[in-house]
């Protein structure tokens, strides 16, 4: 069965969060037989640096943002069984999510495939014209990154056949325990990219414990943080490619998730860098949302701490004994429950009752 998937990037995590997500997914879902060429534009300097090269279990087609590039990659859709168009692609999400439409051949599944379901949500409930409104009508199902129930019930409130959340989860293979780089060494250590909906919880869950903590080594890394006025404690690495994640996530005492606000808000949304931290087998300390028991075990396998008092104090009394311990509980949890080879196996499922539906429907 043949996908066509049209996203931000798989080549580079550059101010692309979603990397390692549609990396994980793709890539368990080539080795259930699955066809995939993944679309990407060459855009915010990505292709400037990439994490990796095309991969042997997944095309790729990088086009320029161009009208003229755009409808020629949309028209491919009509080669696919299977049409994805994620959110977030980055340029002109609107005209290439309707060609993509337009170009699906009839028998075809079309998929929405949003990875910030509580931001796009927010955003459909306050744009009655948002262009998206109109796609649900034509779009088979919507998959998201995450979200649970809250994001279902919203989304077939306005008008998907079919939402179902796939989850974030662990790629064994790419994420994994290394030994230990001085580069990271630190008490407590932050990976994320500098964004308007994030600053304000870091500035809270990050900086503000660091500075109540001035015998503690901070160390934030991710993109946009360089006119930061930052504690003297927290030193800033920039971007760090995913080829370095392990290495950030296994060697500070504990690392830190920060949820973005309208994840944190609406809950059931585990960050990619929960699994990848865990995957280390990294001690992980996360901002509270609802839906972490459904993930890890929130004082076994995680830290949760509801404000950056909290953080403090976690940090003020948290042993390298109890991080080790920590982090081996999350380790073996992931590796249990949460692989991208599991979702895979639930993605599948859906797509395949999909075209069971559809043929017994024409067999009538």
């Amino acid at each position: 069965m043949k996908i066509a998937f049209y996203g931000s990037s798989l080549l580079s995590s550059y101010w692309n969060g979603a990397a390692t997500y549609y990396r994980g997914l793709l890539k368990a879902l080539s080795q259930r037989g699955y066809d995939i060429v993944f679309y990407e534009p060459d855009v915010y300097d990505r292709q400037k640096h990439r994490d990796i090269e095309a991969p042997d279990w997944c095309s790729v087609v990088v086009y320029e943002p161009t009208a003229h590039a755009l409808m020629q990659v949309a028209s491919r859709a009509a080669q696919a069984d299977v049409v994805v168009k994620a959110s977030g692609v980055g340029f002109e999400d609107d005209a290439l999510l309707r060609t993509v439409l337009d170009n699906a051949r009839p028998d075809a599944l079309t998929v929405f495939w949003d990875v910030d379901a509580p931001a796009t949500l927010s955003e459909l409930r306050n744009d009655a014209d948002h262009p998206l409104h109109e796609a649900l009508k034509r779009i088979g199902i919507v998959l998201t990154y995450g979200g649970g129930d809250p994001v279902v019930w919203d989304y077939r409130a306005l008008g998907a056949a079919e939402c179902v959340p796939i989850y974030n989860a662990l790629d064994p293979e790419a994420h994994h325990p290394v030994a230990a780089n001085p580069r990271f060494a630190c008490d407590l250590a932050f990976l994320g990219n500098r964004l308007p909906d994030r600053e304000a919880r870091v500035d809270a869950f990050f900086l503000d414990p660091a500075r109540r903590l001035g015998g503690q080594r901070f160390l934030l890394g991710g993109s946009g943080w360089d006119d930061k006025s930052l504690p003297p404690n927290v030193s800033w690495l920039g971007h760090v490619g995913t080829s370095d994640h392990n290495a950030f996530n296994v060697t500070p005492k504990a690392v830190l998730n920060i949820s973005r606000d309208s994840m944190a808000a609406n809950g059931f949304s585990p960050a990619t860098r929960v699994f990848e931290a865990a995957g280390a087998g990294a001690c992980l300390l996360t901002d509270a949302w609802l839906g972490i028991e459904l993930f890890l075990t929130p004082g076994e396998e995680i830290l949760v701490a509801r404000d950056g008092a909290d953080v403090a104090e976690i940090m003020r009394t948290l042993t390298p004994q109890r991080a080790k311990a920590i982090g081996a509980a999350a380790l073996r949890r992931v590796r249990a429950e949460h692989t991208y080879t599991l979702r895979a196996r639930l993605v599948d499922d859906i797509f395949k009752a999909h075209f069971e539906r559809r043929a017994m429907e024409a067999a009538e």
